[in-house]
């Protein structure tokens, strides 16, 4: 068995998020709060890539495996999670609960702050 082999039914495979990894992954460039329970402060980050068991994120610091986290995720809320990787200026987070991704992507407001020439022209 090597190193990156796990069987899926043994406890540690469900406390990584490794089991995740397998999802479809939605590549996208979002910004998101991110902030570690007990600390006052959000941080911003940029969000690499979203699925429905968790995100990538740039955080050039790094955090350690198992780490709690909340992440603000545009359309969808807070959702927290735990960082199951970190490496070369990203960390890997797989959440408590499955969110639907498509949901970061859907348009947050109405338009009605939305400058005239910005707004698409619709000719009847």
């Amino acid at each position: 068995m090597d190193q990156y082999s796990q069987d899926p039914y043994s406890a540690a495979a469900g406390e990584d998020g490794a089991h995740n990894r397998n999802e479809a992954r939605d590549s996208l460039f979002l910004m998101a709060d991110m902030r570690v329970p007990g600390s006052p402060d959000a941080i911003q980050v940029r969000v690499r890539n979203l699925s429905a068991g968790g995100l990538m994120a740039e955080f050039p610091n790094g955090l350690d495996q198992g780490t709690p986290v909340e992440f603000d995720v545009r359309g969808i809320g807070w959702v927290p999670g735990r960082v199951a990787w970190s490496a070369a200026g990203r960390i890997g987070v797989a959440f408590d609960r499955q969110i639907d991704p498509m949901m970061a992507r859907k348009p947050v407001g109405l338009g009605t702050k939305t400058p005239v020439f910005v707004k698409p022209v619709f000719r009847r």
